[in-house]
């Protein structure tokens, strides 16, 4: 065994209840409480971003081009379903999905109430695997024909559409008008003259983000096509998806490109701005937090570790007595040093884990829906920023723990071995 690591075992071995043992707890829960704050940080943070991202693009798209002169619009078009763009997104490898849509503002009516709403007509090709997630009651809508997706696809074969009568409305709507699933409604259409269609609710959905709940319906994009007079080739607006969202502004310059000059490209970032920029000011936030977390258990240490080699003063001393080089004495206590951050970080990353498994699983803590758009702190395991943090607080405690080893050098033998605790 070599002589470090034997004597840094043997000074780790304190008699219970001694002052290095009280000392050594000490830095071993401090390192533990950040480790344990950093990593429950880290799987809140990631939770309520992924959270709050996919309720946005639950309706806003990654990319979205409309008619120039309307982009800035709810209520788009006409843009032909088939254009050179269109021909060119299922080939571009960084794009998932691609969805055509059209809005039409309306107006819903009960006996008894009003409602201003925007209805958004999707189509066959429509994904729904995130709406899903959020439909709290009844269905998804059926489409009027069965040969409606392959008209889809094929919009020559369908020049006057038949629509479905069925639309999928908010909780919030549906309580503000007292409607359920399988009730009828009547919608009046916002253009001159107005026109009207009685319309069947058959789902309803939650998102919890007032952008949404406050106002849109989903329905059938061949009514909205039929309202406006269009055919079957004619929509609002072009919805892109990405496979990954960080490649979001290379994938909207491509777009661009690709575009034709009356077309208009607006961006997620764009359209839900004050969203972005909350979930970035929470980045800067969590990073400024951590990174006092990590000063702080940087300067236990060194606190810690100075303590430890002025109690064995003595020690230091007989070892230069006996010929042992600073670099060694020195080694011997960074293994000290290395060994409590090693358990602290074990016993944090326990601790942190266990935590974020219980909120998980159990929601111990609620949040407020109207605030903060879901009703508890969500949790997301990202097992290789999990690894990061652990690295990093490593790295950096150990270049830390340098410090308070050079002391050793400064200490004369003849003054040690007299020296009296």
């Amino acid at each position: 065994m070599r002589f470090s690591s034997f004597l840094a075992r043997r000074i780790r071995h304190n008699e219970l209840g001694s002052f290095s043992a009280t000392v050594s707890r000490i830095g071993v829960a401090s390192i533990a409480i950040g480790i344990a704050v950093g990593i429950v940080a880290f799987a809140v943070l990631f939770g309520f971003k992924n959270t709050i991202q996919e309720k946005i693009f639950l309706f806003g798209a990654h990319l979205r081009v409309s008619a120039l002169g309307l982009g800035s619009t709810y209520e788009e078009g006409p843009l032909p379903r088939r254009s050179p763009l269109s021909d060119d997104l299922p080939h571009m490898p960084e794009i998932r999905h691609w969805q055509a849509v059209a809005h039409k503002s309306g107006i819903l009516k009960t006996p008894d109430e009003l409602k201003g709403i925007m209805l958004k007509g999707v189509g066959a090709d429509y994904d729904w695997a995130l709406f899903q997630e959020s439909l709290v009651e009844g269905r998804l809508i059926q489409w009027a024909t069965p040969d409606r997706a392959a008209a889809t696809a094929d919009s020559a074969t369908l020049t006057t559409p038949d629509y479905s009568s069925e639309i999928i409305i908010s909780r919030r709507i549906a309580n503000q008008l007292r409607l359920k699933t399988g009730d009828d409604v009547l919608m009046y259409f916002v253009q001159n003259p107005p026109r009207a269609r009685k319309l069947t609710v058959v789902g309803i959905y939650e998102t919890e983000m007032e952008e949404f709940d406050t106002n849109l319906v989903i329905g059938d994009l061949a009514l909205v096509q039929r309202i406006n007079g269009w055919g079957a080739d004619t929509v609002g607006s072009y919805e892109i998806y990405l496979r990954d969202f960080q490649q979001l502004e290379p994938v909207a310059a491509d777009v661009f490109y690709r575009m034709s000059p009356d077309m208009y490209l607006q961006k997620v970032t764009e359209t839900f701005r004050p969203v972005f920029d909350w979930l970035l000011m929470l980045d800067r936030n969590t990073a400024v937090f951590l990174t006092l977390i990590l000063f702080v258990a940087c300067f236990n240490m060194i606190s810690i570790l100075l303590v430890m080699i002025m109690e064995r003063t003595p020690l230091v001393g007989l070892l230069k007595t006996l010929g042992s080089p600073d670099a060694q004495i020195r080694r011997i206590f960074l293994r000290v040093g290395l060994h409590m951050v090693t358990r602290g970080l074990l016993l944090g990353n326990g601790i942190g884990l266990l935590l974020c498994w219980l909120q998980y699983q159990f929601r111990l803590i609620p949040l407020d829906p109207v605030n903060y758009f879901m009703d508890s702190v969500p949790i997301v395991f990202d097992w290789g920023t999990f690894v990061l943090v652990n690295v990093i607080t490593l790295g950096v405690v150990a270049l830390v723990l340098l410090i308070p080893t050079y002391v050793i050098t400064r200490i004369q033998p003849i003054r040690a071995l007299l020296f009296k605790k």
